[in-house]
């Protein structure tokens, strides 16, 4: 065999060969082929996940202090609504430990104690409204003691009285002219004279109460 005819021989065997390999295997050549034909996928780096971080609590509510509205205030008791003046004067203790309290039941003791209850109040009311004039001292004992105002005074000094029922009332009497717990029989009364005498003053008459009249 020449060396033409082996190598002929030769390339037929490989074609041979070559064709039972791609009959053998049909989907090499195509998978080789997909592969090449597969779209290059660039691995992006994912950012590394950052640790959870504790969320910062919010402050604690702090409670607001409770304001006192005036609705919160209990409101006073109202004063003692009493059918009568001698029922007003019933309530009251009769101890008179207060110095202005003394002088007031002392000039309606001195003045008015057999009067009326009514014309009792009407005398502490005169004293009152003194204190509270302008034309007068601002106090009751100063008012009760004022040189020529009441004929029982004597050198400024009230005479020292014995415990009796006229004076309990009187401290009585006093005690509700100071709380203003019954309105006055002679309002804005600020003199006032027994009805024996006439001394013709020129004022305003506001009442007449028992054996006294009343002025403004």
């Amino acid at each position: 065999m020449t060396f033409f005819s082996r190598a002929a021989t030769l390339a037929a065997m490989t074609l041979g060969i070559t064709g039972m390999m791609g009959a053998s295997t049909p989907g090499f050549a195509l998978e080789l082929d997909k592969s090449l034909k597969l779209p290059i996928t660039l691995a992006v780096p994912q950012p590394s996940p950052t640790p959870e971080t504790e969320a910062t609590p919010a402050p604690a509510e702090t409670a607001e202090p409770a304001v006192q509205t005036d609705g919160d205030i209990p409101a006073q008791a109202p004063a003692t609504d009493y059918a009568s003046l001698s029922d007003a004067v019933a309530a009251q203790a009769t101890d008179a430990q207060d110095r202005d309290l003394s002088c007031m039941a002392s000039a309606i003791y001195f003045e008015a104690k057999g009067e009326p209850l009514s014309g009792q109040l009407a005398v502490a009311d005169v004293i009152l409204n003194r204190t509270k004039s302008g034309r007068f001292p601002k106090s009751i004992c100063s008012v009760v003691t004022q040189r020529g105002q009441f004929s029982f005074v004597r050198g400024g000094h009230i005479p020292t009285i014995a415990s009796s029922h006229a004076y309990r009332t009187a401290v009585a009497v006093a005690r509700v002219a100071m709380a203003d717990a019954w309105d006055s029989p002679a309002p804005d009364a600020m003199y006032f004279h027994a009805r024996r005498v006439s001394p013709g003053w020129r004022m305003v008459k506001i009442a007449a109460i028992g054996n006294h009249v009343f002025y403004r």
